[in-house]
């Protein structure tokens, strides 16, 4: 028997070079993959249309986001209002098939009497109004600050909408907890997000640097970037390689005064990997703890030691294979432990147990078992 899907994406999934379109892209290329038909929907501000998309969908929409400053002042959170398209609703009844619904972003139609009828299925990538409320704690720039805190008391009043989705599939347990005391009606599910990878390819051996790397457009990233020079790199004397998009000249000035630290602005998703997979260790930080960071997906993959803190691991099931440090100076100790050790094999298979909850084929299954 055939499976269709709609899919309304908040964005262009392609490429699948940042958190939210990584989970998207490569959930569409795997259902189609296990025979499933997808129509796909995306939200374009700023992406090209993209052919690589074809490949995988029985068919792909393109509607405008309306960016406009009216839709700021409604009381639709702004990231829901900018994404209304009649053009998407005439689309989406053109069958009876079921509907994904790609974060809260998407959700302005959850509630439509002309879908009542149809399979609903949300999925969560954040807890929105908690996101956006750290994004307003981590901005520096006034009137940005005073938008994330309008935007997340907009969200947490949106977010009574999900009690119409048949089905809620989230990307952590801490998440799931959440919005089981939120909706205890709601049947909701933990799937982890799916990712670029079919197995563990980490190296054994030794590295010779320390790598962070993210978004360095992104407040959180920033705002973390900006705590592990100050109080973990800058007390070591390992090389450090900072890696990301669009590096500020504030970030820059930050580092001028240490020899042992790098900046590689706007690598190439091939160079990243690189960087990534010969790395002796990688150190993530947030202040955020909401969804999954999947730029820690990819280090466990792919990459050798990950110091990290519990916020980046919150829901996740991975602090096995983490060494899991929350003060900068048990993270200097534990770089400074690390750093001349071997990776194991060893390591390697525990990282392989560890990462079955992950599996892309397993999570693929058990979507389509909601179709």
């Amino acid at each position: 028997m055939e499976k269709h899907l709609h899919i309304i994406s908040f964005d262009v999934p392609y490429p699948a070079n940042y958190g939210g379109v990584i989970d998207v892209f490569y959930k569409l290329k795997n259902l189609h993959k296990a025979g499933v038909k997808i129509t796909l929907h995306c939200f374009e501000y700023g992406r090209d249309h993209q052919k690589e998309l074809e490949k995988y969908c029985e068919a792909v929409y393109y509607y405008k986001r309306n960016t406009s400053v009216l839709n700021q002042l409604s009381p639709i959170p702004f990231i829901v209002k900018s994404r209304v398209s009649e053009e998407l609703m005439t689309n989406l009844l053109k069958d009876s098939h079921p509907i994904l619904f790609e974060g809260l972003h998407t959700c302005y139609y959850i509630n439509d009497k002309r879908i009542t009828n149809r399979k609903k299925i949300y999925r969560e990538s954040n807890i929105e109004h908690d996101y956006y409320a750290h994004l307003a704690k981590s901005e520096k720039d006034f009137l940005k600050k005073v938008y994330f805190g309008l935007e997340a008391s907009k969200l947490h009043k949106f977010q009574s909408q999900l009690v119409h989705a048949d089905l809620m599939l989230v990307v952590s347990t801490a998440d799931r907890d959440y919005l089981q005391q939120q909706f205890p009606k709601n049947k909701i599910d933990y799937l982890p997000s799916f990712h670029a990878f079919d197995e563990v390819t980490s190296k054994t051996g030794k590295g010779s640097y320390i790598l962070y790397n993210g978004n360095l457009q992104v407040g959180e990233n920033i705002k973390a970037l900006e705590y592990l020079i100050q109080h973990v790199f800058s007390k070591i004397n390992h090389p450090v390689i900072i890696a990301g998009l669009n590096p500020s000249q504030e970030i820059y000035s930050w580092v001028k005064d240490f020899s042992h630290i790098k900046i590689i602005a706007n690598p190439t998703e091939a160079e990243m990997q690189t960087l990534i997979e010969d790395a002796q260790l990688h150190c993530l930080y947030t202040h955020q703890p909401t969804g999954l960071k999947l730029k820690l997906l990819n280090v466990l993959y792919s990459g050798r030691f990950c110091i990290c803190n519990n916020d980046m691991l919150i829901g996740t099931n991975l602090e096995a294979a983490c060494i899991v440090k929350n003060t900068a100076q048990e993270m200097v100790d534990a770089i400074n432990n690390s750093f001349q050790k071997e990776f194991t094999q060893e390591l390697i298979d525990l990282r392989k147990q560890v990462l079955q909850a992950f599996d892309n084929n397993l999570k693929t299954q058990q979507l389509i078992s909601y179709l």
